[in-house]
């Protein structure tokens, strides 16, 4: 086959097809005729490489194809750009969609937590069930200190934030069942009372309240998160309102499960004050100070952020290209 005759005869097509290419905008004959370029140069191409192999006519065309495939299909987004719009927009969104399901699983746990408390510190034998008076006095007194100091910081740290983080996403991986999320919340609270109730035992509410603090207030308040999103996605599965019940579990799965992966960067955050903060000897006001600011931090990033997100008309949810079509549903 005479390379040249062919350069010739397809001069004007393959610049045509480069021209449309590189055109900023395409009206609806444009992209047809891009198209069908396309395929015409696909052809040609497909002629030179099997009739002559490799050659400059070949790659030439081959670079023409590579640019007008990318005009038709697009380019993959700036990893940086995802980036940044997840930490500004998708992450926060969801966050504050969950403001107040958050809210109510909070109270629920300190009103178990408190019952519980209540309950074995007011009866005795509830609290004999627990230990030997011996045993439960060696906690009070030296063992739940030592919990934050008997192993090296660094991989205390470590245990700690991947065993929350691991749990948070169990919260929204698992939320859809309507059962995993309330048994989480009820085991929290549970463990939470009775170490309570064994702390205020031995008179040492003050030890139990001033080593929880610190660490505590951003480590609970990202697991009362994770429940939420679960309990969410549960219930879009069971009330999906105008929306097809597929639709709506689609897009509060994908929205909430920005959450898990957003929990774990602020269950780093809550470990490392657990691993650093919490056993340091500081003053106590400096290390609550601390926790405190980290809490501040995180509420301001999901009211102040998430809020003006929402307000924007932001869900959490993908971009529509990238979520895909849906059903239309009755407004």
């Amino acid at each position: 086959m005479d390379l040249d005759a062919l350069a010739t005869a397809r001069h004007d097509d393959w610049d045509r097809l480069d021209a449309l290419a590189r055109s900023r905008r395409l009206d609806g004959p444009g992209a047809d005729e891009l198209i069908e370029r396309y395929q015409g140069a696909a052809s040609d191409l497909s002629l030179v490489q099997t009739t002559a192999g490799s050659t400059a006519l070949g790659d030439r065309l081959s670079i023409s194809l590579a640019r007008a495939r990318l005009r038709f299909t697009g380019t993959p987004e700036n990893p940086l750009r995802q980036f940044t719009r997840f930490v500004l927009v998708s992450l926060p969104a969801a966050l504050y969609r969950l403001r107040w399901l958050t809210l109510a699983v909070a109270i629920v746990t300190f009103i178990v937590a408190a019952l519980y408390a209540w309950w074995i510190g007011g009866d005795p034998r509830v609290l004999a069930t627990l230990g030997t008076e011996r045993e439960l006095q060696q906690v009070a007194e030296e063992g739940f200190v030592a919990y934050y100091s008997e192993n090296p910081a660094a991989s205390f740290a470590g245990a700690v934030w991947t065993n929350n983080a691991w749990i948070a996403a169990q919260c929204v991986a698992f939320g859809i069942t309507g059962v995993w999320v309330p048994y989480v919340i009820l085991q929290n609270a549970q463990n939470l009372g009775v170490t309570a109730a064994v702390m205020f035992a031995f008179d040492e509410a003050d030890t139990f309240f001033l080593y929880i603090a610190p660490h505590g207030m951003l480590e609970l308040t990202c697991v009362f998160v994770a429940a939420a999103a679960g309990l969410r996605i549960f219930w879009a599965w069971v009330a999906p309102g105008p929306r097809s019940r597929g639709v709506a579990l689609a897009g509060d799965a994908r929205s909430l499960f920005t959450v898990a992966i957003g929990l774990v960067f602020f269950l780093f955050v809550s470990g490392l004050i657990e691993g650093f903060v919490t056993p340091a000897p500081w003053p106590w006001p400096v290390k609550i100070g601390i926790g405190a600011v980290a809490l501040g931090g995180f509420l301001a990033y999901m009211i102040g952020v998430g809020g003006r997100a929402v307000r924007a008309g932001e869900t959490g949810d993908l971009v529509e290209f990238d979520a895909g079509a849906s059903r239309i549903a009755a407004g």
